[in-house]
């Protein structure tokens, strides 16, 4: 079994980094080299501004690429939540962006010609327990009605359909999800990037950042310095460098996945008839889907840890768990993979961009955010450019998690709260 991500050992990684030092003076800096700085450094290039991209590791290396591979719309709530909390237009308009997001990565494959078997599926809502699906069922008239028509309940009789397994209660279909390989997704945009006329600078952090006026500022790398007339934070949950901010208003959770040795066609239509994406209701559940090349990628929180080699691979002996007791036709199939990565949270799960002294940024996708990474950094540069309303998050406060300064310490609370609260609910 590896422990590195599927997605990256699969892919050919991209090869087109500056190799030189960092200096002079560009129209943009993007800090953070995944889904949402590569996106906006792309969008930003074909405008005629000169981007360089900063990047602390490799492109696409972190959440980016180690990722459950799903491409959904639908936010981390509940239509019927976000109309509680935030009232039906702006819950409609947020729902509505993360339609268009999936949209924007289907736009960017085909335009940039990016091979990575990106496919519209659909994805399927599984209930976990009987009022699981009633709470599915209550919301599901409002979100039908006022958001989303390509939506389908699916009572209990007919979830082998969708997913053969006797553990879930029926689901909701969501017809405009998709799926692609993550990999090659990212180096694809990275070379999109970089064709464009954007630098991308790999293996090299921010070491600080100065304001020098309005959004310019001076960053200082173990590369060299340079100046930017606007810059964007796309660092996720990164927890180096001058980002405090940032890190006051993002915990950082562990996720981790499996994926098996390729499955017959037999054994995949026994549990996956549509190759639909998958996930289900628990607040500690699994997301799933197959392959490219016909694996079944299981994952889940599993455990309120971090990632590193030793936690990866006792979250993926209870992902197994999991995987064998919800699909036991299987038997038990080789794992091939296992790996985790780090979800940037907010306290309400919901994505914040904007402005905060002068920095522009985009992050906090909380689960979500390979499709919403990548439409954002399209927004943001389009903010960058003069039009402030193309960023769709710009009406929600971010406050700081209270007792929260880099590193989550709370997270085994947490994890035994959510866990007491699964069992109940």
């Amino acid at each position: 079994m590896k422990l590195l991500p599927y997605w990256q050992d699969t892919a050919t990684p991209f090869a087109g980094a500056e190799a030189g030092p960092l200096g002079g003076k560009v129209d943009a800096v993007v800090i953070g080299g995944g889904f949402t700085g590569l996106s906006a450094a792309l969008a930003l290039a074909k405008s005629g501004a000169s981007v360089v991209l900063l990047e602390a590791g490799r492109v696409a290396a972190g959440a980016s690429g180690r990722n459950g591979g799903h491409v959904n719309n639908g936010t981390a709530h509940d239509f019927a939540g976000l109309v509680a909390s935030l009232g039906l237009d702006q819950a409609r308009r947020l729902y509505h962006a993360f339609d268009a997001a999936v949209d924007t990565v289907e736009r960017i494959v085909r335009e940039e010609a990016i091979d990575c078997s990106f496919r519209r599926c659909g994805k399927i809502k599984l209930a976990a327990k009987p009022q699981h699906f009633d709470k599915l069922a209550a919301g599901f008239e409002i979100l039908h009605r006022e958001a989303d028509p390509d939506t389908r309940l699916i009572p209990r009789e007919g979830i082998r359909a969708e997913v053969g397994s006797d553990l879930y209660y029926g689901g909701l279909v969501y017809e405009k999800s998709a799926q692609m390989h993550m990999g090659r997704f990212g180096a694809g945009l990275a070379t999109a990037a970089a064709r464009a006329g954007a630098r991308i600078f790999e293996a090299t952090p921010v070491t600080g950042l100065k304001r020098l006026h309005g959004r310019a500022h001076r960053i200082e790398t173990p590369r060299g310095t340079i100046e930017a007339a606007q810059v964007l934070v796309a660092t996720g949950p990164s927890q180096q460098g001058p980002f405090g901010f940032f890190r006051r208003r993002i915990v950082a959770v562990g996720s981790f996945i499996i994926a098996t040795e390729p499955l017959s066609k037999d054994q995949l239509d026994s549990i996956m008839p549509g190759r639909r994406n998958g996930t289900t209701s628990r607040i500690i559940g699994h997301y799933f889907r197959v392959s490219p090349d016909n694996r079944l990628i299981w994952g889940g929180r599993a455990r309120f840890a971090m990632s590193n080699p030793t936690s990866d691979a006792k979250s993926g002996r209870v992902l197994e768990a999991g995987l064998h007791a919800a699909f036991p036709q299987l038997g038990r199939p080789r794992i091939d993979y296992c790996w985790g990565g780090l979800v940037d949270m907010t306290a309400d799960r919901l994505p914040r961009a904007g402005e905060h002294d002068g920095l522009l940024y985009s992050m906090g996708y909380s689960g979500h955010g390979a499709q919403m990474s990548v439409h954002m950094g399209q927004a943001m540069a389009a903010v960058m450019g003069g039009r402030a309303e193309a960023n769709p998050l710009r009406a929600l406060p971010w406050p700081v998690v209270p007792g929260h300064f880099g590193p989550a310490w709370f997270l085994p609370l947490v994890g035994l709260y959510f866990g007491i609260k699964d069992r109940l609910q």
